[in-house]
């Protein structure tokens, strides 16, 4: 089949579709459409009618790639628009509705999809708090293990239930699902208070500023998640890097020093979820919990 040759996946004109996105590992559009279909069931529930902004490589990882969080020019009939009420002069935000946006995502040459932690009927109310554990230079992942079982006991503190899934890079994600009662400026507030809490108890292990210089054998303690602009990548999402790693929901009793977060990768996923049965996020939805006063 010529490469120019369209085809349709669950629907979906998926142009070019032998056209290599992963050279390293020959992954294709066909190959990381079929990918998200197998996977739709379990990430479809962290990206639907949420506005999201995404990476586009439409020439492979290793070519430009560009960050686009607004409609333009060439999008498919599959994705949807929405505007955002403080948000206007910035132009209307994309969202999908089911499986087949995925596959639109796939044909714009996307790979990696970063929803807002709110969705698109209040998107003033965000449903998850983001802690984003990134580790400075010196620090290997089991450092950043023994962080997040650290926030994780924080926030059992505070009484709340907290989940955590890889980042398809070299830090972890521990999020805590919340009811939509509480304003964006709240969520964050709420976030840098347990950041800076944790730092000024331990200021040799952990910093709650992004500064590039003081990072060095410390691990930052990411809250700047919570804001609508500052999105974290999905739940199930590959990320534009060598191997096609995806951000990966895990257990917390995976959540070991020899985890290994570089073994969850496009040919590794429908593998794992077809031998756990169960995707380890599968009762986020049914979580309900408040945050508590900040002190």
């Amino acid at each position: 089949m010529a490469a120019s040759e369209a085809i349709a996946i669950d629907g979906v004109r998926l142009t070019s579709p032998d056209k290599v996105l992963y050279p390293e590992q020959g992954i294709t559009k066909r190959a990381l459409a079929d990918y998200y279909l197998e996977v739709a069931d379990v990430m479809l529930p962290h990206v639907v009618k949420r506005p999201i902004s995404l990476v586009r490589c439409p020439t492979g990882r290793q070519k430009k790639c560009f960050f686009q969080r607004h409609a333009g020019s060439g999008v498919p009939a599959e994705l949807r628009e929405v505007a955002v009420a403080g948000h206007e002069d910035a132009g209307a935000y994309l969202y999908i509705n089911d499986a087949r946006g995925l596959i639109a995502l796939v044909q714009m040459g996307v790979l990696e999809i970063h929803p807002w932690g709110s969705r698109i009927d209040r998107p003033d109310r965000p449903d998850r708090v983001i802690f984003d554990l990134d580790p400075g230079e010196g620090l290997g992942f089991a450092d950043v293990v023994k962080a997040a079982h650290e926030v994780r006991a924080e926030l059992e503190r505070l009484g709340l239930m907290a989940l955590v899934k890889t980042t398809g890079g070299k830090g972890l994600h521990v999020v805590v699902p919340i009811e939509r009662r509480h304003e964006w400026a709240e969520v964050k507030a709420f976030a840098r208070s347990l950041a800076e809490s944790m730092s000024k108890a331990a200021p040799e292990r952990y910093l709650p500023r992004i500064s590039k210089a003081e990072r060095k054998g410390r691990i930052f303690i990411d809250y700047l998640r919570n804001d609508p602009t500052s999105t974290a990548v999905a739940a199930y999402s590959t990320r534009s890097r060598l191997n096609a790693p995806v951000s990966t929901p895990v257990t917390w009793d995976e959540v070991i020093p020899d985890l290994d977060p570089g073994r969850f990768t496009v040919a590794t996923i429908p593998e794992r979820l077809q031998r756990l049965g169960a995707d380890p996020w599968a009762d986020i939805g049914a979580i309900r919990q408040r945050l508590p006063a900040i002190n």
